[in-house]
């Protein structure tokens, strides 16, 4: 009949569109990237270039498809799990990727990367008592991880002055640091939502039922 409001089948956007390709865009990148990253352990300038140009486009890809999901209602389940691990996937291969030429200390890749997949995780078990929302700390972490990264990446030392290599440690130990902050925040979070969602079933558990 018209003028009937339309389904909720008809209104959920399919998971074939632009945003989650993007995405997905962004997890084929992840081989290439490494790849490049890897060529010669990282001594050639022009790889460390390309790796470097991969890199930045395919951060890129995360805040276009995340701007072309909300504004077009293209936000899906499988864009919701699909993007953040493309996002770690992207810079755990960077971190790990450093670490490997030698760029960058393995203690540092590994803080982070424990930290990273921990939470993830463990927001995905509290799933069941509500959504954990992505921080205000948790949005710094991921840019200062992206500029970061990139200035590692970029091949500094054959191409700017020597000091300009103390910028990148200053950015790279920010990261770190709001990186761990961040995460204790997280958890206490989930801590806070576990407790009072079952505080509130205890709660509803108490209340006598209704006389029938």
């Amino acid at each position: 009949m018209n003028g009937t409001p339309t389904s909720a089948a008809a209104q959920t956007p399919s998971i074939y569109n632009i945003a989650n390709a993007l995405t997905v865009l962004r997890i084929a990148f992840v081989p290439v990237f490494g790849w490049l990253l890897l060529i010669d352990g990282g001594e050639s300038t022009g790889t460390r270039l390309v790796a470097w140009a991969v890199f930045v486009v395919a951060m890129a890809t995360d805040r276009i498809d995340g701007n072309l999901a909300r504004s077009r209602g293209l936000i899906t389940d499988f864009g919701k799990i699909a993007d953040p691990i493309a996002d770690k996937a992207l810079t755990g291969m960077a971190f790990v990727g450093l670490s490997i030429i030698g760029a960058l200390p393995w203690w540092v890749t590994i803080m982070v990367l424990v930290r990273e997949w921990g939470i993830t995780v463990m927001r995905f078990a509290v799933l069941r008592y509500g959504v954990m929302p992505a921080s205000r700390g948790g949005k710094l972490k991921t840019v200062l991880q992206a500029v970061a990264l990139g200035m590692y990446l970029f091949p500094i030392e054959a191409l700017l002055p020597d000091w300009t290599m103390w910028i990148a440690y200053l950015t790279m130990a920010a990261a770190v640091v709001v990186t761990m902050v961040t995460a204790v925040d997280y958890i206490g979070q989930a801590v806070r939502m576990v407790r009072g969602s079952r505080s509130a079933r205890r709660s509803a558990d108490q209340v006598p039922g209704e006389p029938r």
